[in-house]
């Protein structure tokens, strides 16, 4: 199956893009694809002039040139879980009882058979050099650019990003952040869990592609495709993962690949995607 012809297939739910994988439908028999590399990368993070800070942890899986990614919970994932990994092949991984490894296998095949170019729907964003905040900043106006709202709309955001929040802000947008975690947001705002108990009073969904990760992103999908409402997805995990759903009630795709921008100080890129826009992956 030529490039060409994978880049032709979108999935319309999660379980039917992995039934393609599988099938072979979207490039070489991912039997035969093995992964060289598993690692995970953890950070702790408190951003000059932020009260309050966060952790990260990420598995990420090479095939190839390609490496494809999925947070998890800090500490939840195993070192065994990551070397049984590498060596193994791209199918059995799919089909690997935690959710998080057959996450990244995915987003590494796709990342192998549909790179983040412009042939395949991506239009690149330089993020400049600087500070962790920075980056930060110059990431949300990336993303949220992707959304095409008027003044005082609401925007549930699913997986809170401070930054992210501050962008909609400056905007003069609402917002009801999510988070599983609960909590507050940098300006004590109370941070809801129940995401789709949220949606239904939100005009427009920003979510988070660690979704994917933790089995919560078909049912959002799913609430934006029924109600006609936009679809954002700010996406580490699950980058080449996430614009297969373009048109399937993702409306825009932020996808930030493997090194993420908190990783150095130097000018970065991420790759935006949008369903309107003609040719990519259709």
């Amino acid at each position: 199956m030529t490039p060409a012809t994978s880049a032709s297939v979108r999935g319309t739910t999660y379980d039917e893009l992995i039934r393609s994988t599988l099938a072979g439908e979207l490039g070489p028999d991912p039997a035969g694809q093995r992964i060289a590399v598993a690692f995970t990368t953890r950070q702790a993070v408190r951003h000059d002039g932020r009260g309050t800070g966060y952790r990260n942890e990420v598995l990420s899986l090479r095939l190839g040139g390609a490496v494809g990614s999925c947070a998890v919970e800090p500490g939840a994932l195993s070192d065994d879980a990551v070397e049984e990994c590498v060596g193994t092949d791209v199918a059995r991984l799919l089909k690997h009882p935690l959710l998080p490894v057959r996450v990244a296998a995915l987003d590494a095949y796709l990342m192998h058979v549909t790179p983040h170019t412009p042939d395949h729907g991506a239009l690149p964003v330089r993020l400049p050099s600087g500070t962790s905040l920075e980056k930060s900043r110059a990431r949300a106006r990336a993303v949220v650019e992707l959304l095409d709202l008027p003044t005082g709309a609401t925007v549930l955001v699913v997986g809170v990003v401070n930054s992210l929040l501050e962008a909609l802000r400056s905007r003069g947008l609402g917002y009801v952040p999510c988070d599983l975690k609960g909590g507050s947001t940098e300006w004590d705002e109370p941070v809801v869990t129940d995401a789709l108990a949220a949606a239904g009073r939100c005009d427009a969904l920003l979510v988070s592609g660690m979704t994917l990760g933790n089995a919560t992103f078909e049912p959002l999908r799913e609430h934006a495709l029924r109600h006609g409402k936009q679809l954002v997805m700010f996406a580490q995990t699950g980058s080449a993962v996430l614009p297969r759903f373009l048109g399937h009630g993702v409306s825009a795709v932020c996808a930030e690949p493997y090194p993420f921008f908190w990783l150095d100080g130097g000018p970065g890129t991420v790759h935006r995607y949008r369903a309107d826009r003609p040719g990519g992956i259709q």
